[in-house]
């Protein structure tokens, strides 16, 4: 089900309202969380989303029971460290920044997502993009298989779908 709201949002286009990319951005998160496993995690994953981001409120607020994770506001690396994230949600933090927060996270299993990381060939294995209007997601499938976590195959079917851009 919760694939298909993938899927659903994907397909939706995203108007000028910042209300309908709050939540587009939120099922997008959400449903790549939810297709996510992570070797030895009971409970809800652990998101650590930056300040930096356009969309913290639209992903730390609202029914935390609703949500497949549990949403902490991190300010800088090592907070992040601190908090213990499962996943890492990147705002305005460069490729190059990413990946250094993320080597710093060790060999521990981590999901990564980014705003701005158009090219998505560096840095986390999840970008969030738009285009003509619509909020569609790519995959880096390198980051991917580094990270430690294991994601649904149909949730990188869906990233490498043309058709829903």
């Amino acid at each position: 089900m919760t694939l298909a709201l993938i899927f659903l949002t994907a397909e939706r286009p995203v108007f000028a309202a910042p209300v309908e990319q709050e939540s587009a951005v939120r099922d997008i998160v959400s449903g790549i969380v939810s297709y996510t496993r992570w070797p030895a995690l009971n409970g809800k994953p652990t998101l650590c989303i930056f300040s930096s981001s356009a969309y913290v409120m639209a992903l730390s607020h609202g029914e935390n029971d609703t949500r497949p994770f549990s949403p902490i506001t991190v300010e800088n690396e090592q907070q992040a460290l601190t908090a213990k994230c499962d996943a890492l949600y990147f705002g305005s933090e460069t490729p190059e920044r990413q990946q250094q927060i993320i080597n710093s996270f060790q060999n521990r299993p981590l999901l990564t997502i980014a705003e701005q990381n158009s090219d998505c060939s560096f840095g986390s294995a999840f970008c969030l993009q738009m285009k003509s209007s619509r909020l569609t997601f790519a995959v880096n499938l390198d980051a991917l298989s580094r990270s430690g976590v294991r994601v649904n195959p149909d949730v990188l079917m869906l990233a490498r779908n043309k058709k829903h851009e």
